[in-house]
């Protein structure tokens, strides 16, 4: 049988160092930003929201104390599937409350609905950059620290933070990374993996460090930095302004997005190995030249479908037409969703369908394993080509007998079989997604936003076309429509297996 009370004595413990968390970026903002009735309101929010996060946690801690300190394989997946699912509900009160305490009537607020806040925490949580604002601007500032924040946590993880600095969880540890890690293979850096979490997130808070002072440098004020610092290396997409990253009119701050964003979309494992000086492994390894030899053709076919075309930014003024701004715009939307941050700077939605179709593509392409990328993973993108070869072959040489090798890594027949699934897996939640999108919602959206919101949810990309296109937002669904919606995030984010297991009968038995 699963060991509930361990499960239920870690999530207890999650629940504090997230209200911790949440109590932090509260009182960085009472210290530094302007004291208006609106921040001073949404301060209360995350207090109230510390206060209750707090107590629930410590009553999950004290009722389940005593027992078994026993973390197998069920209690791990049962274990991140409610920390995410859980930890999204904490982390969408202070919206909640923000609104509740404003005061403002349900039809005029976008967060008097639970399942819209839900909506806004599970976007940020996993990264997808999806929200229910058709005014980012008029969140306090508290409240957009925390919105970015959530981005950055996610990034990694909340489990891999959570594995970095709790020491109780044991060998059980290395059944968390595993589940949460994205990517067909997880591989440590280091022996123990406690010393691989705190590796990684060490590396992640160095990248962090340098694009706070790279976009000082280029004249963005520290709190935007910051924010947006968050919103790029997690490739989360949530900005401050409601014209995304088309807000800052400078194409050193843009081209600073475009460097960090490929930064942020490949395997962390990678930069370990630079630090180790093993430059001959980084520059064969299979994925990282795919993956940037993906980002290249795609930004050059982008760019070149582009040139002459006009284009609307994502504040919605002219672009002239030029080769300079096709390049510029067509490399940074490209970039922009292959990474999933889904940051704009121009509304894509009105481009020619070729364009969109490669951003569509791409979008299912993703990043690189062991990235804060989403997606389906290059490196099973590249294992499915791999096998697609083979079986070729196979036609005109039915007795050859050939290893699939990605590199020098040979490809293992369950290995093989798992990405395959994995991949037919995404494509069949992506039309089931679009299916039920279509029957809650009715005749109210099209077949392309409804399949390019389940695709950018699934994803965790946040914009898809038309309704919910670069400069649109998800406000517009029913609550139903949101929940679906979140739920897809999150097992895009746990890459499916993590959560669709909590479903199977024999799960819960212990068969």
């Amino acid at each position: 049988m699963i060991n509930l009370r361990f499960v239920i004595r870690q999530l207890g413990l999650l629940t504090i160092v997230l209200s911790g968390l949440l109590l932090l970026s509260a009182l960085l903002t009472m210290a530094w930003v302007d004291k208006s009735v609106s921040e001073l309101i949404g301060q209360r929010a995350m207090l109230v929201t510390v206060a209750i996060g707090a107590a629930v946690g410590g009553m999950l801690w004290v009722l389940s104390r005593h027992g078994r300190d026993l973390l197998g394989r069920r209690e791990a997946l049962l274990l991140v599937a409610v920390c995410w699912l859980g930890g999204a509900a904490l982390a969408g009160l202070p919206y909640w409350f923000w609104a509740m305490f404003t005061g403002v009537a349900a039809v005029d607020h976008p967060f008097q609905s639970f399942v819209s806040c839900y909506f806004e925490a599970m976007s940020g949580l996993t990264t997808t950059g999806a929200t229910v604002l058709s005014d980012v601007e008029s969140l306090p500032q508290c409240l957009l620290l925390w919105r970015a924040l959530t981005h950055w946590l996610g990034g990694l993880g909340i489990v891999m933070l959570f594995v970095a600095v709790l020491p109780t969880l044991g060998v059980g540890g290395k059944r968390l990374f595993e589940i949460e890690a994205p990517g067909p293979k997880t591989e440590g850096v280091r022996p123990r993996i406690r010393e691989t979490a705190r590796v990684l997130w060490l590396i992640y808070l160095v990248l962090t460090v340098a694009q706070v002072i790279v976009l000082r440098a280029m004249g963005m004020n520290l709190f935007d930095a910051v924010c947006h610092t968050f919103a790029t290396l997690a490739t989360g997409g949530f900005g401050n302004y409601n014209a995304s990253a088309g807000h800052f009119n400078h194409w050193g701050i843009r081209i600073t997005f475009i460097v960090f964003m490929v930064l942020a979309g490949i395997n962390f494992r990678i930069y370990y190995q630079l630090l180790r000086r093993q430059f001959r492994s980084v520059g064969k390894n299979p994925e990282l030249r795919f993956y940037l030899g993906l980002l290249v053709v795609g930004s050059a076919v982008v760019a070149a479908s582009l040139v002459g075309r006009p284009m609307v930014a994502a504040d919605g003024s002219d672009i002239e037409p030029s080769i300079g701004a096709a390049i510029g715009h067509g490399v940074f939307q490209v970039v922009s969703i292959q990474t999933t941050t889904g940051l704009v700077t121009a509304d894509f939605d009105k481009w020619s369908t070729f364009p969109k179709t490669v951003l569509l593509v791409l979008m299912f392409v993703g990043a690189s394993a062991g990235s804060t990328g989403g997606g389906i993973k290059v490196i099973r993108c590249l294992v499915v080509f791999k096998v697609m070869l083979s079986e070729i072959e196979r036609v005109f040489r039915p007795n050859v007998v050939r290893t699939i090798r990605v590199g020098k890594w040979a490809v293992d027949p369950e290995l093989r079989q798992s990405t395959i699934v994995y991949v037919l897996g995404i494509l069949l939640l992506f039309m089931l997604g679009t299916i039920l999108l279509l029957l809650l919602e009715g005749d109210h959206v099209s077949f392309t936003t409804a399949a390019t919101a389940c695709a950018a949810t699934l994803n965790n990309i946040g914009p898809g076309m038309e309704l919910v296109g670069a400069t649109s937002h998800y406000g517009h669904f029913s609550a139903a429509s949101k929940a679906l919606l979140s739920l897809l995030m999150a097992l895009g984010r746990l890459e499916v297996y993590a959560m669709l297991v909590l479903f199977v009968p024999s799960f819960w038995r212990g068969q």
